[in-house]
């Protein structure tokens, strides 16, 4: 063939329409990489929500339930714990006071020291009381403050009676309630004897002296 004879392509016509056609093609491209960018970001495109009547009816009810609270009824459980209950443990006069900040006048040793009880006077004889509920811990004869026992009470109180008659009502190991007798009054405390008969209380808290006037209080 003659490549003389062949017609020019004539581009001059359709020029146009070429370029409205790849713009459009810009336009397709644009937007579908638009649209899957945006997929990658967005949780909703990534895992669409399905028919719910094509769920799992114990998913629907996981995804419907939420954590609900108590109601509150006004009450806690600090206001229902009732307050320890105490006594003193014997009837008399305070005739020296607890003295741990400060140093006591001791008449016996004639000196000036701190003191850790109360010493209350009474007749030989008189009975003393547990100051609460409680569980004796030990019983024994101190060197300077004579026939003791200790009893531990709740919540980390621990009460201790000296200067008692040798003769007790409790042993180690017995439950007593408030009021229960476990002695009677004496004077076996060494270094307490000018006072004559009476009985030490001391208190303590967690380890630590406590003042038995506080003690008292509680109730």
């Amino acid at each position: 063939m003659n490549n003389k004879n062949r017609k020019p392509i004539n581009f001059k016509g359709k020029g146009y329409y070429i370029a409205l056609i790849l713009c459009a093609v810009a336009i397709g491209i644009s937007g579908y990489l638009y649209y899957r960018n945006d997929a990658k970001t967005d949780p909703q495109l990534q895992n669409p929500i399905t028919d719910v009547g094509n769920q799992n009816p114990d998913d629907i009810q996981a995804v419907a339930t939420h954590p609900t609270l108590p109601e509150d009824n006004g009450q806690s459980s600090s206001g229902d714990k009732k307050p320890m209950k105490t006594m003193s443990p014997v009837t008399g006069q305070t005739v020296s006071g607890y003295a741990m900040d400060c140093l006591s006048y001791n008449a016996t040793t004639r000196d000036w020291r701190v003191h850790n009880g109360i010493d209350v006077a009474a007749e030989s004889g008189t009975s003393v009381l547990a100051a609460a509920d409680g569980k004796v811990y030990t019983i024994y004869e101190d060197d300077t403050m004579g026939t003791t026992v200790v009893i531990h009470h709740d919540e980390g109180y621990v009460t201790v009676y000296s200067s008692l008659d040798g003769e007790l009502s409790v042993a180690v190991g017995d439950t007593v309630n408030m009021g229960q007798v476990i002695g009677c009054v004496g004077n076996t405390a060494l270094l307490e004897s000018a006072i004559g008969d009476h009985v030490h209380f001391a208190v303590r808290h967690n380890d630590a002296p406590m003042d038995p006037l506080e003690f008292l209080k509680l109730n």
